[in-house]
């Protein structure tokens, strides 16, 4: 029995080196197949829209000077309750008018004045209008001069405050917005299957990019651009 053990090993050997190269054989197979149908190609489709702002919030800022701490938050006040008048006779809503304490300046008490000049004190206070009605605002701006000629030294957008345009309706367009981001997707692989030959498969897998909200231009900041692109990967296929 012991005189058969080689012949027995080398038997062994030729079934394990045959099972191996029929095991390389198949797994080389299995590559390609693998290969094949990971082929894939990605492609982004964009959608983008239009739409007018539904808020305006209109800053308007004066400022004050006087020497007599007492007078000055006296013409703050008047000077707040005729703009405040003026909004609601235009259309404004009260709830829509909001007043922010005033800012006061002392000359006196700055490490480097010398001299408060012809007003010790000035003021910096600022009337917000956060309205729904956004045409209506922007009638009111383009006559704000009316409150210069009631004696309000109006500062416009030297403090850095200026009319803010928002859109909220996002979510009742963003379906359909997703849904034309990815049909165009689906044309773009669908003409780059036929260039190449070959056939579109179904998605592996998609990615949905964010919706940016911007100003059309800087002219027309009431008119937002708004646009995502979403990106998708298809399956090709022979």
């Amino acid at each position: 029995m012991l005189q058969n053990t080689p012949i027995t090993a080398l038997i062994l050997g030729v079934c394990i080196f045959l099972g191996l190269v029929g095991l390389g054989w198949c797994l080389g197979d299995a590559a390609r197949d693998l290969r094949s149908y990971e082929r894939t190609v990605t492609v982004k489709g964009l959608s983008e829209r239009e739409m007018p702002a539904d808020i305006a919030i209109w800053p308007i800022q004066y400022t004050v000077a006087d020497n007599d701490l007492g007078k000055l938050y006296e013409t703050l006040d008047g000077h707040a309750q005729t703009i405040k008048s003026y909004l609601q006779q235009a259309g404004i809503k009260d709830s829509e008018i909001t007043v922010t304490p005033p800012a006061i300046t002392d000359k006196l008490a700055q490490v480097y004045s010398s001299s408060p000049g012809e007003f010790r004190y000035s003021a910096v206070q600022t009337v917000t209008v956060y309205s729904h009605n956004v045409a209506l605002v922007r009638q009111q701006m383009s006559d704000i001069l009316q409150l210069g000629k009631k004696g309000i030294a109006l500062t416009g957008n030297s403090q850095g405050q200026t009319e803010e345009y928002l859109y909220t309706q996002l979510n009742q367009i963003k379906p359909d917005m997703i849904q034309e981001a990815t049909t165009a997707a689906r044309a773009v692989a669908a003409k780059f299957a036929v260039d190449s030959n070959s056939q579109l498969g179904k998605i592996k897998q998609a990615v949905q990019g964010q919706f940016t909200i911007e100003p059309r231009d800087t002219n027309n900041q009431h008119i937002k651009k708004i646009r995502v692109v979403s990106t998708v990967e298809y399956y090709l296929s022979d």
